[in-house]
């Protein structure tokens, strides 16, 4: 059947036309791909950039200290000839982080079933950015808020109560050793603890509303209790992206610099006390880089690469985590 032809239109004209439109798009499509494309790979070029500095800064540290770096716990920069260990900020970071996460978890993961399955529809707006808010403060307001406000209340009030509670219980006595004090461990945890609250809440809400009701609805009509509706329907549901919002906080966690440096003492020295001062991996970089030159700088950078590598791991750790999930669950 022959093509309708426009009057006035040869149909050469209208061949020629449309091979315009075909190359026009064709240039378009090869176009779209190249910047993707190039987006992409620039994305992996700043990545291998920053790991590059990061050794070449580091590689003095690196040949001086060799692997001891990872477990001497002494810290000496003043020393005629430095002694430099990365032990402590090591634990300080493990130490804050864990503890923050054993607080922040069934908060934030309790917040978000109480948006989804139990708060008024009136109430659940204004209580949702309330929560989200609090992850558009800046840390220095957190870490300010910490030193000022939290600290003398957690140093008069819970950790002498906290002490005396634990001083003849074996290993807890320990843990929660005095005496109290305004930068420690664990003020330090609880303010990292309510700054990643926000992503723990605002993705295990998401990902509690994608739950199909006509699931929860069979299960109420089973007679489950809104208690087992939330454990055996809800949570098997969206385990995978409850653990993915966990694993982001806890990256937030690892790296999190001011708020920490605040307050959390800045000691190298390792106790097992969680009311003890102490310091992390960015706290000690932000506090000493200022003032470091020559190998304490190194080492310093050399910190910097440490963090980075753990919080690739744990990154790493959460994708295969993840895959395995999804495999599991067959899709």
């Amino acid at each position: 059947m022959t093509d309708m032809v426009a009057p006035g239109v040869a149909p050469a004209e209208k061949i020629v036309d449309r091979a315009r439109a075909l190359a026009a798009f064709k240039f378009g499509d090869r176009a779209f791909y190249w910047i993707t494309r190039i987006s992409a790979m620039t994305v992996l070029l700043i990545l291998g950039g920053i790991i590059v500095s990061l050794v070449v800064g580091a590689w003095p540290a690196m040949k001086a200290f060799g692997f001891e770096f990872l477990w001497t716990r002494r810290w000496a920069p003043q020393l005629d000839e430095p002694v430099l260990g990365a032990l402590g900020p090591i634990y300080g970071t493990l130490v804050t982080a864990l503890l923050a996460m054993l607080i922040a978890v069934p908060v934030g993961i309790g917040i978000a079933i109480f948006l989804t399955e139990l708060c008024p529809v009136w109430l659940r707006r204004p209580f949702g950015i309330a929560i989200e808010l609090l992850a558009g403060i800046p840390s220095i307001i957190y870490g300010m808020w910490g030193f000022f406000v939290l600290a003398p209340f957690l140093t008069d009030h819970f950790q002498p109560t906290m002490i005396a509670i634990f001083q003849n219980v074996p290993v807890l006595n320990a843990i929660f050793a005095g005496p109290p004090s305004y930068l420690s461990l664990f003020n330090a945890s609880l303010v990292l603890a309510i700054m990643i609250l926000p992503f723990i809440t605002a993705i295990s809400r998401d990902v509690f509303s994608t739950v199909p009701p006509i699931l929860k609805e069979s299960a109420y009509g089973l007679g489950c209790t809104t208690w087992e509706v939330v454990r055996n329907v809800v949570i098997p549901y969206t385990r995978v992206g409850v653990i993915g919002g966990v694993m982001l906080a806890l990256g937030r966690a690892l790296g999190e610099t001011m708020a920490v440096t605040f307050i959390i003492g800045n000691s190298f020295q390792i106790s097992g006390s969680i009311f003890a001062p102490g310091t992390t991996i960015s706290a000690a970089i932000a506090s000493e880089f200022a003032e470091a030159d020559g190998v304490h700088q190194s080492a310093l950078i050399l910190l910097g690469l440490l963090l980075f590598v753990l919080t690739f791991f744990v990154l790493a750790t959460a994708r295969v985590m993840l895959a395995r999930l999804q495999r599991k669950a067959g899709t």
